[in-house]
């Protein structure tokens, strides 16, 4: 599965590797679902958050 995500370092949407869910916490103490995972091309961390479930 190869997520997309922005790179703020790269600044341009680029595939995530050895990505994973997680919960992040949201507004009015809500639970949000995010992927995180590592720039292919320069290693940076990257988070896109998914909507709610």
């Amino acid at each position: 599965m190869s997520t997309e995500a922005y790179c703020v370092k790269c600044k341009a949407k680029r595939n995530m590797k050895d990505e994973k869910e997680v919960e992040m916490n949201g507004k009015g103490g809500k639970k949000r679902a995010a992927m995180t995972g590592t720039c292919e091309k320069c290693g940076t961390k990257m988070f896109k958050i998914m909507g709610l479930k």
